[in-house]
């Protein structure tokens, strides 16, 4: 029960991802996510343009939120839109954007396109970017070409779990061009970093100061015992009476 349970909900997850990615074009869209609620699903959608989403009046969100139940059955779906922080650094806003120009400018400016999002993603921190456009570009006979900059890893779980990756279809008058951006953001902790810790340089001392320190420090063990000493207070004597009773 639990194995269908946790397969029906992820089944669920990737249906609802694939909807979103399907209805909103053109908004930056980097991903969403499905929380369970005691008042019904919530879906946190991430884009660069939450405006677009929202529409004027709330309009936009209203139809999602409309489709989302017809199409998905949820019951009573609450949609949050977040904004993305920094759009260079992920991987699903830079292929839209790659695309987005490759379907406005053509395929004559396809370097000057794919070397201008390198360059934004190296200035916003990121440790590496690879970019992958495949189709009739530039002439009439499919090829890929391949930008790449910075450490980006290849293999591993660094790749599977820390590696940023998304596809991207441009619609173009010579046919599809594939679209593949991989970006490894710049808090990624590699297993093989080694951090050197700074230790404070030690002196070795000639046999003169190292004999004259060493005195030093038993004059000050000697002195220590007298300073305590007499740091200790007297005893009180009694006072004698002048005139004695007879």
């Amino acid at each position: 029960m639990i194995e269908r349970e946790f397969v029906a909900r992820k089944k669920l997850e990737f249906q609802i991802q694939e909807f979103i990615s399907e209805s909103l074009k053109g908004v930056g869209l980097s991903h969403s996510k499905l929380q369970r609620t005691p008042l019904g699903e919530k879906i946190i959608i991430y884009a660069s343009r939450p405006g677009l989403i929202i529409g004027g009046g709330g309009t936009n969100i209203k139809k999602l939120t409309k489709q989302l139940k017809k199409k998905c059955g949820l019951e009573n779906p609450q949609i949050e839109i977040s904004e993305v922080e920094n759009v260079n650094l992920v991987s699903a806003v830079v292929a839209e954007r790659i695309g987005s120009a490759l379907e406005k400018f053509g395929t004559m400016r396809f370097k000057g396109v794919g070397h201008k999002a390198m360059a934004d993603a190296q200035a916003a921190g990121a440790r590496g970017i690879e970019i992958l456009i495949s189709g009739k570009i530039p002439s009439a006979r499919a090829r890929t070409w391949r930008f790449y900059q910075g450490y980006l890893k290849k293999s591993g779980d660094v790749a599977v779990s820390q590696v940023d990756v998304a596809y991207v279809a441009a619609k173009l008058k010579s046919g599809i061009v594939g679209i593949k951006v991989s970006i490894m953001p710049p808090n990624v902790k590699l297993p093989d970093e080694i951090n050197f810790v700074d230790t404070p340089m030690v002196e070795e001392l000639s046999a003169p100061e190292a004999e004259a320190a060493v005195e030093e420090i038993k004059s000050k063990i000697v002195d220590e015992p007298k300073e305590a000493a007499e740091k200790k207070k007297k005893p009180r004597k009694k006072k004698v009476a002048e005139n004695e009773n007879q």
